[in-house]
């Protein structure tokens, strides 16, 4: 058998490249895998440690929170606010930044994070999982909400673990993504997927068809030409796959391509869309882009979308690189035609 590498390797290694690392990366990093090995102890467990089913509550998003979205927000909270590498945090599932204790320094980082993925999947044992953003700030100052609004291109890391089947990692910092897989004999994520690539085309895409009405037309003439298949224009037929878990949906495309679209649509105009821009889009198109592929509104590149807000939603489009493109010229000719 060969080498294994552990995820703390690895990042030491890149960091050895690096002539001004300090080392406090890793240490954050190391904090924030060891809040997902608690988090998948506890998602493994589910009835057996009475963590399932609905806590009664509401998050600032206005929706039903699980018990497991409380949970795991404490245990990303608690592994977090003591390291010293942080100026503040922000949670999906509440509603301002997260203050460091006073009797801790400040960092020079930021982490965003929705600490349960796909929660609404939990009860039914399907994958979910955690995402997660960092940023750099301004080192020994408490962050301020400002602090966070920066766009998805300034990102310096963004990762998201997968519970199910087994338990992995799926990490970028610029420099690629890698996967790593947590061998739970030992307690450590090992390096399993090295450099991964999204192929160009596919003919898979994902998205819930049940809003299809409420498209915008690019995406009802995307979705028409797919499920025409060889008798219409794409002449290949397409297979469709929705797993209503973003980390689940999103690591089936990188393995082996395809497209994730949660459109903006015509059901309330006043919202611009379902996904949140610095929890789920942001880290997962620096994700993808670094794999090579696309992530895009359909009118703005994520990474370059301006935050107004850390719980601001946007339209998500993302996947391999030709079909995103395909999207964004349908977007292109509608919006010339309107004028728009």
């Amino acid at each position: 058998m060969s080498e294994q590498v552990t995820l703390t390797q690895f990042i030491i290694e890149q960091q050895r490249g690096l002539p001004d690392a300090s080392g406090t990366f890793t240490l954050l990093l190391n904090n924030i895998v060891t809040a997902c090995k608690q988090i998948s102890h506890r998602v493994n467990r589910g009835a057996l440690i009475d963590v399932l089913g609905s806590a009664g509550s509401e998050n600032v998003q206005g929706e039903v929170q699980k018990k497991l979205d409380i949970i795991t927000h404490e245990i990303m909270v608690k592994a977090l606010d003591w390291g010293g590498h942080l100026g503040g945090m922000a949670s999906e599932e509440i509603s301002d930044p997260i203050k460091i204790p006073q009797q801790y320094p400040k960092g020079k980082y930021l982490v965003l994070f929705d600490p349960l993925d796909g929660s609404s999947n939990i009860d039914i044992n399907l994958t979910v999982g955690t995402i997660f953003s960092v940023l750099r700030c301004r080192e020994g100052v408490e962050a301020e909400t400002e602090d966070f609004l920066r766009k998805g291109s300034e990102q310096v890391c963004a990762g998201f673990v997968l519970y199910g089947p087994s338990t992995m990692l799926v990490l970028t910092t610029g420099s690629g993504v890698n996967g790593f897989t947590l061998d739970q004999d030992i307690g450590e994520f090992i390096l399993t997927h090295c450099n991964m690539k999204i192929p160009e085309e596919s003919n898979e895409f994902a998205i819930n068809m049940s809003n299809q009405r409420f498209w915008e037309p690019p995406i009802q003439q995307y979705i028409e030409e797919c499920v025409a298949g060889e008798d219409g224009v794409r002449e290949k037929n397409f297979n469709m796959r929705w797993v209503a878990s973003l980390v689940a949906d999103v690591y089936r495309i990188l393995n082996r391509g395809g497209i994730f679209l949660y459109p903006y649509d015509l059901r309330d105009p006043s919202k611009p869309g379902k996904l949140r821009l610095m929890y789920e889009a942001n880290p997962m198109a620096f994700i993808i882009e670094q794999a090579g592929g696309l992530c895009s509104t359909g009118r703005e590149s994520i990474l370059e979308v301006k935050p107004t807000s850390i719980h601001q939603r946007v339209p998500l489009i993302l996947g391999s690189k030709i079909e995103v493109e395909r999207i964004i010229g349908y977007y292109r000719e509608h919006d010339n035609v309107a004028g728009t």
